[in-house]
C-alpha cells in the first residue's frame, strides 16, 4: 500500500490497489500473468517398462493421479496461468488427457518433437512459446511436496541465467549432480565428495540460458556447465519429499507409502 506497482501502475491493470495490497504482492500478481511454466513429457520411459510399453510414463498413476495431473495441479494452484507442455513418445494420449487445460484454470499449448531432443534441446524448440522472460520447468515424472508457488516467486538474481532446486541425494544416485556453497551460485560435483546434492528436475531459467546453440538434441548438462563455469546459475535446498519414479519399483514403493498414509485423488 503507498508503493508503485510494476511497470508504473498503482495495481495490476491500471487499478487503484486495495487496502494492504503491496508492491511485492502487485509483483507477484504480474508474474502470475506473465510467466509461464513448462512440463517435460517428451521421453520414452525406458526404465519404466513394460509399464510404459502402452502408456506414456508422465501418465502412470501416483496415488490415484496422473503424475503430469499432480503437476499441472501445482502449478495451478501455485498461480500459474500458461503452461507448456513438451511431447514425444505416445504424446497424444498426453495431450488428449490434458486438453487445454480448461479444467484446471490454465491454458496449456503443446511443443511436439518429430524425434527425442533431450532436456536443452526440448526447452530450446518450445522458447517461441515461453516468453521472452524467465520460465519454470518442472519434470513430468517426479512427486514432490514443493511449493511451486516459490518458483513463481524466486527472482533471478542479477548475472543469473537458471536457478536449480536440489535435494538430497536419493539412494539410486548417491553420488548427486552439484555442489551448492554458501554463496548460493551452484558448482560441478567434486568428484566423491560428499557435499553434493541431486538436482530434483525443478527449475528457472532465462531464454539467453539457451542462447547461441544449434537447434536439435542436447543434454542440459552442457549448457549447465558452460553457466556454473561463469557463476550464472543459483540454487536452492528443499528438504522435504521429493521422489523420482524412474523404475517401476520405486513407483509401487511410492504408491505403497501414499496408503499407508491414506493418500488417494486428493
Amino acid at each position: 500500500f503507498g508503493h508503485t506497482a510494476p511497470f508504473g501502475h498503482t495495481a495490476p491493470f491500471g487499478h487503484t490497489a486495495p487496502f494492504g495490497y503491496t508492491a511485492r504482492n502487485i509483483a507477484a500478481s504480474v508474474r502470475s500473468v506473465l510467466m509461464k511454466a513448462m512440463i517435460l513429457a517428451a521421453g520414452r520411459g525406458r526404465g519404466m517398462v513394460p509399464l510404459t510399453d502402452s502408456i506414456p510414463k508422465p501418465l502412470l498413476r501416483v496415488g490415484g493421479k496422473a503424475l503430469i495431473q499432480r503437476q499441472v495441479e501445482k502449478l495451478a494452484d501455485a498461480g500459474f496461468r500458461q503452461l507448456v507442455v513438451n511431447l514425444w513418445y505416445l504424446g497424444q494420449m498426453i495431450e488428449a488427457f490434458l486438453g487445454d487445460g480448461n479444467r484446471w484454470g490454465c491454458e496449456i499449448s503443446y511443443s511436439w518433437e518429430e524425434q527425442p531432443l533431450e532436456t536443452a534441446g526440448g526447452i530450446q524448440r518450445a522458447l517461441p512459446l515461453l516468453g521472452p522472460g524467465p520460465f519454470a520447468v518442472v519434470n513430468g515424472d517426479i512427486w514432490t511436496t514443493y511449493d511451486l508457488g516459490q518458483l513463481l516467486r524466486h527472482e533471478l538474481t542479477a548475472g543469473c541465467l537458471a536457478h536449480l532446486v536440489l535435494v538430497d541425494n536419493p539412494p539410486h544416485h548417491r553420488r548427486g549432480d552439484f555442489h551448492l556453497p554458501e554463496d548460493g551460485r551452484l558448482r560441478t560435483r567434486r568428484e566423491n565428495g560428499p557435499d553434493t546434492l541431486t538436482f530434483s528436475g525443478m527449475a528457472i531459467y532465462h531464454p539467453d540460458f539457451f542462447a547461441g546453440a544449434a537447434p536439435g538434441r542436447r543434454r542440459l548438462l552442457e549448457p549447465l556447465q558452460e553457466h556454473m563455469t561463469l557463476g550464472q546459475v543459483s540454487g536452492e535446498h528443499f528438504r522435504g519429499k521429493w521422489e523420482d519414479v524412474g523404475t517401476p519399483q520405486r513407483l509401487a514403493a511410492l504408491n505403497a507409502e501414499l496408503r499407508r498414509k491414506g493418500v488417494g485423488d486428493k
